[in-house]
């Protein structure tokens, strides 16, 4: 969710300068040369082609041209990995940026005979470059290297089939069960579904399995890692699809796989990726929420009745019934206690934590030994009894070291000292309440375990936020740039390098920025917001998308504009986000409104999208737990809050939303932001700074006109 209020240093500025008094001319109908491209220099002699030799031979392969921002970053990705060093790159759509690191990637993985780690946040994006960049690439490129390129996809083991569980019933498996899998019923059919598929499935992963199910029936085929009994103990472990998936990991050039098990791998003791030197992040903007993600715990009633579940056949009942009466403590007190952030430990909380951690390290002792006879592990033991002390192990630690964590989190003597912070997300229809606790920062821990031993190339077309990579940088624990090093700093030096974009972003498009409108306000979509949106789709004909900062705000916005406006109105959860952006696409005279996950997550080339629009400033909302705890502790250390986390936060969404109108390089359109606060407020220009480089204007009627003559029929 995202919040409108966030304006603490709201001032006029003077923005003349800003808003130039002629039209692009896209937008006159005027034409003007694509700009030529540079030179770049030959790659030095080498045993393997350079690189840039090989970039040119991929390109021809894949039918595509060579682009100046293309090969600058290509040449910067290798000059990183043979100068040990970290990359942050700001490639803009269109640049072509998948081959600028897979082509000097490669080659040094050919070169070192190690693998490559490329990570990305989207499964999306994994399968495009498993699918088709990395076989298109390795085509290309199969005569130039001494062998063809091999390439591997790995992910977490929870998203393989476990073959163990096809054929077993799992531990506690027919007490957690909602549902009979005999019933016919959605849940049930999907169950059902997975056995057959498990008997024709060569590599079990959840992705391949179409159309997909829900997590209830796929949990009753996967395990945890930490669930997991080892390939030596299991019946199936010679089968088994993860352990397959690691092996071919480990016997190829590039493994993809994505940011939360990157970060797995660089935070636990053993190793989940195979050996590399060099790890390329793309998506890189999404890296920390995705790695806070993997390093937030929860603790609720639920977790620990599972825990007593499994653990209740192998212990003294007594002892058992003494996490149970501990968990309904936790039950009663989480039902009254108020959702949001917890900044002071109450007393009855800290209490009922204790009894938690007390109860769950006392069934731990009763469990016994972990390691040899007494899992019941050995080869030829029960692996049925294996399976019940793992899964008993694994309930019982998530709960013992979360209640632990929660309560180490209020040790800190003051905000300063604070390292998490922890919030209760209030109960909803299918969930109970759930505390939480997460780390206000993981830049100590990726500068620690990421960065520390190899070389990181971080990319996205969106890092440089109010034009620095600074912002970014203090996110992921990376220390001053290459040339404003800190004396005595060991750590790597790191380059922040913007590549630009092929687009012609002043000539083929428009910033409106409706400063005549009201700030917005708590109360929903003001009618003056309405009014523009109707005026704006009309000049533009439909062929609009609408990013809307709470999904009340586009319900909204669909409702009372459905009764406006003659043409035709989606919204987002109508049906599938996927099949509302193909009818979006497939049909010019239509709009589609909708929030988060359409500000990233749309390509949408062509006549079909002319007009963004951006409701307002997508700032975090003030009640965000981890946002305002990250803010409040930045401004404690002395740094100002506000700008480091609620306008960076902003910036980055604002870029990625402005992102989805130019995909291609035909493609012309406007953003227009309602929010006034863009260009009143004293972060304005931070925002503005963040943005792709549009001609900016203020005045609404400049903007319907060049829509409409966008939009006009070719005479």
């Amino acid at each position: 969710m995202l919040d409108d209020s966030l304006d603490p240093t709201a001032e006029a500025l003077d923005t003349r300068e800003r808003f130039p008094g002629d039209l692009p001319r896209e937008f006159s109908g005027e034409e003007d040369d694509v700009p030529g491209e540079e030179d770049d220099a030959p790659g030095e002699e080498e045993e393997l082609p350079s690189v840039e030799q090989l970039l040119g031979a991929a390109v021809a392969g894949v039918g595509g041209a060579e682009r100046p921002g293309q090969v600058k970053m290509a040449q910067a990705v290798r000059h990183a990995i043979d100068n040990d060093e970290h990359l942050a790159v700001q490639a803009g759509t269109g640049t072509g940026k998948s081959l600028a690191y897979l082509v000097p990637a490669l080659r040094h993985a050919i070169e070192s005979d190690s693998a490559v780690v490329v990570s990305t946040a989207t499964i999306a994006l994994q399968r495009q470059l498993v699918d088709r960049d990395l076989p298109r690439l390795a085509e290309a490129l199969a005569d130039y290297l001494p062998h063809e390129p091999q390439f591997a996809i790995l992910k977490g083991r929870r998203n393989y089939l476990c073959r163990y569980k096809v054929t077993a019933v799992w531990p506690d498996e027919e007490e957690d069960q909602l549902f009979d899998p005999r019933e016919v019923s959605a849940t049930g059919r999907m169950v059902q579904r997975i056995q057959e598929w498990a008997e024709e499935t060569e590599t079990g992963d959840r992705d391949e399995l179409v159309p997909g199910v829900n997590e209830q029936a796929w949990r009753q085929f996967s395990v945890s890692a930490r669930e997991c009994l080892g390939a030596q103990r299991c019946p199936s472990g010679a089968e088994c699809f993860a352990e397959r998936a690691r092996e071919r990991a480990g016997q190829v050039d590039v493994v993809v796989t994505n940011h939360a098990l990157l970060a797995i791998d660089a935070m636990e003791e053993f190793a989940v990726l195979p050996d590399h030197d060099v790890v390329v992040v793309d998506e890189a903007h999404e890296l920390v929420d995705r790695v806070t993600s993997v390093v937030t715990d929860e603790l609720s009633e639920a977790s620990v009745t599972t825990a007593v579940r499994r653990v209740g056949r192998l212990i003294e009942q007594a002892v058992a019934d003494r996490l149970q009466e501990a968990g309904e403590d936790l039950k009663a007190l989480l039902a009254v206690a108020p959702p949001g952030r917890v900044d002071q430990l109450p007393q009855v909380l800290g209490m009922t934590l204790a009894l938690v951690r007390d109860a769950a390290a006392a069934c731990l002792t009763a469990m016994g030994g972990r390691g040899g006879e007494s899992w019941g592990g050995g080869k030829n033991d029960d692996p049925e009894k294996a399976g019940q002390r793992k899964a008993a192990f694994t309930a019982l630690d998530e709960v013992h070291d979360t209640a632990v964590r929660i309560l180490e989190a209020f040790g800190g003597d003051s905000e300063v000292d604070r390292a998490e912070v922890v919030w209760l997300d209030g109960a909803t229809d299918r969930r109970p309440p759930v505390l939480r606790v997460a780390p206000l920062s993981v830049g100590g821990m990726l500068r620690d375990k990421l960065f520390a031993d190899r070389t990181v190339v971080l990319t996205s077309a969106t890092l440089a936020l109010g034009g620095t990579f600074d912002g970014m940088a203090r996110q992921w624990g990376l220390g001053p740039a290459r040339g404003e090093d800190a004396a005595g700093d060991k750590r790597k030096p790191w380059t922040g390098l913007d590549v630009g974009s092929p687009f012609d972003h002043a000539r083929s498009g428009i910033l409106y920025v409706a400063k005549h409108l009201p700030q917005p306000g708590r109360d929903g979509l003001p009618k003056e917001y309405l009014d523009e949106i109707a005026e704006l789709i009309e000049a533009a004909g439909g062929r609009t998308l609408g990013l809307f900062s709470s999904m009340r705000a586009a319900k909204a916005a669909t409702e009372a504009l459905r009764e406006r406006l003659s043409t035709p109105l989606l919204c987002q959860g109508d049906d599938s986000t996927s099949l509302l952006v193909k009818q979006f696409a497939e049909d010019p005279a239509t709009c589609l409104f909708g929030t988060l996950s359409l500000w990233q997550g749309v390509d949408v080339p062509g006549p079909s999208l002319s007009l963004v629009i951006i409701d307002r400033v997508p700032f975090p909302r003030p009640d965000d737990p981890l946002a305002s705890a990250r803010q409040r502790h930045v401004a404690a250390k002395g740094g100002n809050g506000f700008m480091a986390v609620a306008a960076t936060h902003a910036a980055l969404l604002l870029a990625q939303g402005a992102g989805r109108l130019l995909r291609s390089q035909q493609d012309k359109g406007v953003v227009a932001v309602l929010d006034p606060r863009l260009v009143t407020a004293r972060y304005g220009s931070f925002l503005l700074d963040s943005l792709p480089p549009f001609w900016t204007t203020t005045d609404p009627q400049k903007v319907r006109a060049a829509l409409r003559r966008l939009t006009a029929p070719a005479s």
